[in-house]
């Protein structure tokens, strides 16, 4: 224990020294773009410079989404929790938040606060091509509502980021042919929704401007 201590201790203060010395470009040398953090995890220069990569976040995450940046994300970044909801989506249960050793993943309310955005991309969404509800059927959020033609509407305010959504929709199933990763809806970081302004575009292109 006090070897790990010593060492999570010589990590903090060698990311936060980092942070320092660089100023305003940590961020961009940690990579650019907006990676989905765990909940409470948002502030991102907060994040890094506190994360000490002890792994205990992905542990004791029983739904399975919370993994592990790479150093193709960012070289401060790698290492550091990141979400995939391809595994499953967030319940907040809140058991990341108390294992973390350095206050890396604080408070967070799944009432008021954003982990990110979901948003539709209708060149890949099934329910543009047949019919098809069922992200709407399990948003827990009750964040989305589908139109007049029975396509997918996410309410921005509602919307948390849980990945709920994303997990569910059979878009990799039905249009694998097409090619690509990417479901009809996915959770986009904060960062990125703010760039969009929206929260639906026509295809990848709107997403990877």
């Amino acid at each position: 224990m006090a070897d790990y201590t010593r060492r999570a201790f010589l990590g903090f203060t060698a990311a936060t020294a980092a942070l320092a010395g660089v100023g305003a470009s940590a961020i961009a040398f940690a990579g650019e773009g907006g990676l989905l953090r765990p909940p409470g995890g948002q502030d991102e220069g907060a994040l890094v410079a506190a994360c000490v990569k002890c792994d205990r976040c992905r542990s004791v995450c029983h739904t399975g989404v919370i993994g592990v940046a790479e150093v193709g994300d960012g070289f401060l970044r790698a290492r550091t929790p990141k979400l995939n909801f391809h595994r499953g989506s967030c319940d907040f249960c809140g058991d990341c938040q108390r294992v973390c050793p350095t206050g890396a993943i604080g408070a967070f309310d799944p009432e008021a606060d954003k982990m990110g955005m979901a948003v539709v991309q209708k060149d890949r969404c099934v329910a543009y091509y047949q019919g098809c509800v069922e992200c709407q059927k399990a948003c827990p959020f009750e964040a989305i509502a589908l139109d007049g033609d029975g396509h997918p509407v996410v309410d921005a305010d509602r919307c948390n980021g849980c990945g709920v959504c994303e997990d569910v929709c059979p878009a990799l199933v039905y249009r694998s042919f097409s090619g690509g990763t990417r479901r009809g809806i996915v959770v986009v970081s904060p960062s990125a929704y703010a760039r969009l302004g929206k929260t639906v575009v026509e295809d990848e292109s709107e997403m990877s401007a």
